[in-house]
């Protein structure tokens, strides 16, 4: 079903809330009633950042004081977060998506960038969104449009409810530590993360992650799955919820001597890379 408000799709007793033009983002998951991503109905969503889930492309998290080079070029991004002397989470959040096919469990949404201030490369993405009545998947597919080879990663940025009972395991190897601008420094050994939520205060990007993500509450147990390698995990101390975000390079990749090493996918022109996330959800 689709009003000026968003769309809705319904599969069993999942139903969920897409705003096209906020970001191609997910304003909210229920489940019977009951909110599984942190949910607003989709007519008073204000933007992206207070929605659900929405996609991060062609980068993730911190684009370090919005400048970079890349191929002998240098490059720099317009501000797109507050006052923060970084660009965040790319372009694909800022803009509008458009409709490109939709039935009752399942929307195609595309995107297609000119090179501007916030991003300099042509690219045209496509998010698939799919619902089951045990399930949401999530697909996204960037193809590179411009004449130039473009660094490119994908990821998500869902939002989960911090109920009193949230726990969340993770299997990593390498936590990012990172300075007071909020950038990685250096990776350390993490033996895994197996904890209520309200006991971590995390801003991380984590490595060594076998793709599968475990969150439980006394309402919900959820299985969150991915094809990307890296996992940036935000648990944001006495807000009402936080982050899970499968992505697919380090924090601020693009300025490391060697950005390919830290997940970066340098795309040539006519290339496409891909990734895609489900959310799995038993009712408890």
């Amino acid at each position: 079903m689709q009003s000026n408000h968003g769309i809705t799709l319904q599969a069993g007793p999942l139903r969920l809330a897409v705003r096209p033009d906020l970001g191609g983002s997910l304003a909210g998951l229920w489940h019977q009633g009951r909110p599984v991503l942190r949910s607003t109905e989709p007519g008073l969503l204000a933007g992206p950042r207070q929605s659900a889930c929405f996609p991060l492309l062609p980068y993730s998290n911190r684009l370090g004081h919005r400048r970079f080079a890349w191929q002998g070029q240098n490059y720099t991004t317009e501000p797109n977060f507050d006052d923060s002397p970084h660009s965040l989470h790319g372009v694909g959040w800022l803009r509008a998506w458009q409709v490109v096919q939709q039935t009752a469990d399942h929307l195609t949404l595309r995107y297609t960038h000119a090179p501007d201030g916030h991003w300099p490369f042509a690219f045209e993405a496509e998010q698939d969104i799919t619902l089951t009545p045990q399930a949401l998947r999530l697909d996204l597919r960037l193809r590179n449009t411009d004449t130039r080879t473009q660094p490119v990663g994908l990821g998500w940025h869902p939002y989960f409810p911090a109920r009193h009972s949230s726990h969340l395991q993770v299997d990593v190897a390498t936590r990012w530590e990172r300075d007071a601008s909020m950038l990685p420094t250096h990776a350390t050994v993490q033996q895994g993360i197996d904890a209520p939520v309200r006991s971590l205060a995390l801003d991380h990007c984590f490595g060594g992650w076998p793709g599968v993500a475990h969150i439980r509450d006394a309402q919900f147990a959820l299985r969150l799955s991915s094809t990307l390698p890296y996992l940036v995990v935000f648990t944001p101390p006495g807000q009402p919820h936080f982050c899970v975000e499968p992505v697919g390079h380090v924090n601020n990749a693009i300025q490391h001597a060697d950005p390919a090493s830290q997940g970066l996918v340098a795309l040539a022109p006519g290339a496409a890379t891909t990734a895609s996330l489900t959310l799995d959800v038993e009712a408890l």
